[in-house]
């Protein structure tokens, strides 16, 4: 028979110094309930001290829940994460050098679960060469006060490689389900994403540590299908049971986000017509029939909503790397999930595929570009975020669309009448002579023979031997004024400068399908 314990007498389970692995995936399946009375033995001044935490990415809503309740520099000693954009406070102590951080890729961490339950010293992996992880850069050092080296430089078969170390033995693991029968089976039949939890028990179990799983209820012996179990009793020690756990922190349970249910696409409301809808329906134009896609976090999130409109959804396969295939995926605090998901696979499968090169194209946001075409999202100005799946995804999908807006701040960009009105611009450049990390390498795409586009609220860019080349601007912006004074390096305009289609600056379907389909036909 299986255990069950309160939240509480879980938290009382971890002691000071231990490495603690959690699951959860932005706002799904977070075992909240645990994180919870992990603060509040925290705070009571109980302990536990001087913890290494793992996580595979962001689990939290920016400012609060989730790992946001760990973010305490006496708790917490040494932070291993994939992504911090949804951990603010995490943010603040790794920028005030409070805590050790390292930063590694959403797909290496994800396939360094597997790699620790099979107890492997680490993994090798191609993903993050010519980045910050590279050790001739930062080594994932996110902070001043972070010295120990975790990445190493291989020379292997004639190539560079990167080796990550495994970053010790894992004492605790929290995890979490929807339900567990009487023998301890669980299954995950209400979670919008099924994440790398089996790996996560497997590898604390076999170090000989605890693990904990948050479930929904507890079900009756051998009354859930085989093919539904996802984790075997033999793996948990206790279960903590939460009937009231969200299925993302902004959904109940929507049947429609885990495959018991489908929502008509008449159901899916579309998006304001603002400055951002205009970036993800021009981006949207970079879609092709039989694409295999992904779609990154922000502006590139709005994407399958602008493609719900258009009624294309159905005419290419748009991923998002927390495992979800198919359907039309959420974007802010339902990012990772996906309406009408044709398939949920465990994280690391998903980063298996883009890592071996399997997408045709992704849509990615950015934060800084410099002359040379690199790329920086992970650490700008007050910000530290880390990188999620956004290495692995760069370097390995065949396309690239970055979206974003081409200045930053607060912008006050009006869209109507067919054109953009820029009101009043942003106050702080983002194309920038060098950018202050390098998230992605421009160089090495080259090398590569990737293509690259960037489409911003009021132009787009190619990436060109020589640099990049402006290409469009948008109806109503000003080529001098709007766009190559605010970039701060020589960009080459295209002899062929095309003014951005006026559809996207028009409320309503743009008739992207009979785009895609008479683009498909005409002569290559």
């Amino acid at each position: 028979m299986i255990k069950c314990i309160t939240a509480k007498e879980a938290a009382a389970l971890i002691r000071d110094g231990d490495m603690l692995m959690t699951g959860g995936n932005g706002g799904s399946g977070v075992p909240e309930a645990i994180f919870e009375a992990i603060e509040a033995r925290h705070l009571s001044g109980d302990g536990p001290r001087d913890l290494t935490l793992f996580h595979v990415t962001g689990v939290g809503a920016v400012h609060e829940k989730g790992l946001c309740r760990l973010a305490y520099p006496e708790l917490v000693r040494r932070v291993i994460g994939g992504n911090y954009g949804m951990q603010m406070p995490f943010m603040r102590l790794i920028r005030a050098n409070r805590i050790e951080a390292y930063n590694f890729p959403q797909g290496v961490m994800a396939q360094m679960c597997r790699a620790m339950a099979g107890r492997q010293p680490g993994l090798v992996s191609h993903v993050g060469l010519r980045t910050y992880v590279d050790p001739r850069q930062d080594g994932g050092r996110m902070n001043d006060c972070t010295t120990e080296p975790l990445v190493d430089l291989l020379h292997v078969a004639g190539g560079e490689y990167l080796f990550y170390r495994a970053p010790g033995v894992p004492n605790v693991a929290i995890i979490r389900g929807t339900s567990a029968d009487e023998d301890g089976y669980v299954s995950m039949e209400h979670e919008a994403t099924t994440r790398e939890d089996l790996s996560i028990a497997q590898a604390v179990h076999n170090a000989g540590g605890i693990v904990i799983c948050q479930v929904k209820r507890i079900v009756q012996r051998g009354s859930v299908n085989p093919h539904m179990i996802k984790i075997p009793g033999f793996l948990i020690d206790y279960f903590v049971v939460e009937p009231e756990q969200l299925q993302t922190y902004t959904t109940r349970y929507d049947p429609a986000r885990s495959g018991e249910t489908r929502l008509p696409a008449s159901r899916i409301v579309p998006d304001a017509l603002t400055a951002r809808r205009v970036i993800a329906r021009r981006a949207a134009f970079e879609l092709r029939l039989n694409d295999v896609v992904n779609l990154g976090v922000g502006v590139s999130a709005m994407i399958p909503n602008v493609a719900a409109e258009e009624g294309i959804s159905d005419m290419m396969t748009l991923t998002v790397e927390s495992g979800v295939v198919g359907g039309v995926p959420g974007h802010t605090r339902e990012f990772g999930t996906a309406v009408n998901p044709r398939m949920i696979l465990d994280q690391a499968y998903q980063f298996d595929f883009y890592d071996g090169g399997g997408l045709t194209c992704a849509f990615l946001s950015f934060a800084q570009v410099d002359a040379r075409g690199n790329v920086n999202v992970t650490r700008f100005g007050e910000r530290a975020d880390g990188s999620g799946g956004f290495i692995d995804i760069t370097q390995n999908s065949k396309r690239l669309v970055f979206n974003g807006s081409l200045t930053g701040g607060e912008l006050d960009i009006d869209v109507s009448d067919g054109e953009l009105q820029i009101r009043r611009d942003g106050a702080f450049d983002k194309f920038l002579p060098r950018v202050d990390q390098v998230s992605f390498s421009g160089e090495l795409a080259r090398e590569r023979g990737q293509h690259v586009k960037f489409v911003t609220d009021r132009a787009v860019f190619d990436l060109e031997a020589d640099g990049l080349v402006l290409k469009e601007i948008a109806p109503g912006a000003r080529l001098k004024e709007d766009v190559l004074d605010r970039i701060a390096f020589d960009v080459r305009v295209s002899e062929d400068l095309k003014r951005m289609d006026a559809r996207i600056f028009r409320p309503g379907p743009m008739n992207l399908r009979d785009t895609l389909i008479a683009r498909e036909a005409s002569p290559r």
